[in-house]
């Protein structure tokens, strides 16, 4: 049994729900014969995981799906061991060198050299490289990112990388220059609406409109999180009803809940209680930045003009921060305990102001 998500998930570029003429664009650069580079980069959920897949069943046959995970240790050379898990075909491999921390210059290097020195067991497919997929580049040191400029441009003739983001400005400029940026934009909510409906009906079911687009709205159109919610309110109740409530991920309910907690109190004890909340948040694998952006979102609801101003400017500083250290729970305690002393001291002063 799988989800929705991945059970109704297109294989071929010719089978897109949205984007057809940039599939169509995709499937003629396959066909050339001299395939580049690729930066393929969008917002969460628009589709690229999906569209990279096609170009890559496009590229070498049904063989691409036969997948295996494998565990691989790299030696830094300070000898330490660092083990990266990675997703492989006999033609491919994906990994999100990230996952290394400081180590991930090592990994980048090791495994496009490692991919680009051995042969491909089914010497009949279609083209004569192999392909190394990064997900989350824009998360990659810039260290990481200089060693994969020079790795991409040494290993080019037997090797072609696939790189994957949510946004270009944090990938070096050296590196944006040596690729094909693909942009995949989020789907409209009409197009969402749409895929949500089609998806029903191949599971014999009936959506109403009114709901459809319920979902839709509340997904902030990223698609995979609106298939994500149909069918929890498909689990929820079945006959739909147009009125139907559409159920928050349980994550987002405990994060709107720690927001009030700092709304509510502002102490250092309050402060012990909600880094155990954070930290609950980051153990169930919730990114950083999306903790911080999914607070900020929160706490300004509490926030006057001016106080909006000043706590997005202070979300910023920290979020920077955050990219640039290895602890990320450092710097969401910081800046929650920065929102706590301005929003005592914002509190304060209207106090005063009434006692006037």
């Amino acid at each position: 049994m799988s989800f929705w998500v991945d059970k109704h998930r297109p294989k071929l570029l010719g089978k897109l729900d949205y984007h057809k003429e940039q599939a169509a664009k995709l499937k003629k650069l396959v066909s050339t014969g001299d395939f580049p580079h690729l930066l393929v980069y969008g917002p969460s959920g628009a589709g690229k995981k999906t569209r990279i897949m096609c170009i890559l069943k496009e590229l070498y046959g049904p063989g691409v799906e036969r997948l295996r995970i494998e565990h691989q240790t790299f030696t830094t050379p300070s000898k330490r061991k660092v083990e990266i898990s990675t997703v492989a075909s006999n033609f491919h491999i994906e990994v999100n060198p990230s996952d290394a921390g400081i180590y991930d210059r090592i990994v980048i290097q090791e495994l496009i050299k490692t991919t680009a020195s051995t042969q491909q067991l089914e010497t009949g497919s279609m083209k004569d490289f192999k392909v190394v997929l990064l997900t989350e580049v824009d998360r990659l040191t810039k260290e990481a990112q200089h060693g994969l400029r020079r790795t991409m441009e040494k290993y080019t003739s037997t090797c072609r990388l696939i790189l994957c983001c949510n946004s270009t400005s944090k990938v070096i400029p050296a590196i944006r220059s040596r690729c094909l940026g693909v942009r995949v934009a989020a789907p409209s909510e009409t197009e969402i609406v749409q895929i949500l409906q089609s998806t029903c009906k191949k599971e014999n079911l009936t959506l109403p409109p009114e709901l459809a687009k319920n979902i839709a709205v509340k997904s902030n159109r990223n698609l995979r999180k609106a298939l994500l919610m149909c069918e929890a309110c498909k689990v929820q109740q079945y006959p739909f009803s147009h009125d139907q409530s559409v159920p928050d991920a349980d994550w987002e309910v405990f994060l709107r809940a720690t927001a009030n907690q700092i709304v509510q109190q502002q102490s250092p004890k309050q402060l012990l209680v909600v880094r155990g909340r954070l930290y609950e948040l980051l153990s169930h694998c919730i990114p950083p930045d999306i903790i911080l952006k999914g607070l900020l979102e929160e706490l300004l609801k509490s926030c006057d003009g001016a106080l909006k101003s000043e706590m997005s400017q202070i979300a910023a500083f920290y979020e920077h921060r955050m990219q640039q250290g290895n602890k990320a729970i450092y710097h969401l305690e910081a800046f929650v305990a920065k929102f706590m002393s301005i929003y005592k001291r914002y509190l304060e002063e209207g106090f005063e102001g009434m006692d006037l």
